[in-house]
């Protein structure tokens, strides 16, 4: 489950600042006074593609740790809220996953 941790966290930050990107200097830059949509043309659908990773990784988190239902879909709408990526991010690493898991030892 370390794996599948790892994988989420490091998801979960680069979906996080891509979107900050995004709302952040994409958005005022296509709709202010120099209407240059070229940000949003770009980084819109590399955000697409990455938020469909997270989802991936998020499920594969929540199947392996168990979660409940509804646990796992608020994970998953964390990649569609600016900066709401990494407080799940955070949660997640220091709640709800257990922390008791035996470390393998070969």
């Amino acid at each position: 489950m370390q794996g599948a941790l790892t994988r989420y966290r490091i998801i979960a930050w680069i979906v996080g600042v891509v979107l900050i990107v995004l709302v952040v200097v994409g958005m005022p830059l296509k709709y202010g006074p120099s209407g240059n949509p070229i940000v949003v043309e770009t980084v819109g659908p590399f955000h697409g593609f990455l938020y469909m990773v997270y989802l991936v990784c998020s499920f594969d988190l929540a199947r392996r740790a168990k979660w409940p239902f509804g646990r796992m879909v608020l994970v998953m709408l964390a990649g569609t809220i600016p900066f709401f990526s990494f407080w799940a991010e955070r949660q997640v690493t220091r709640h709800w996953v257990p922390a008791a898991e035996p470390a393998l030892s070969e």
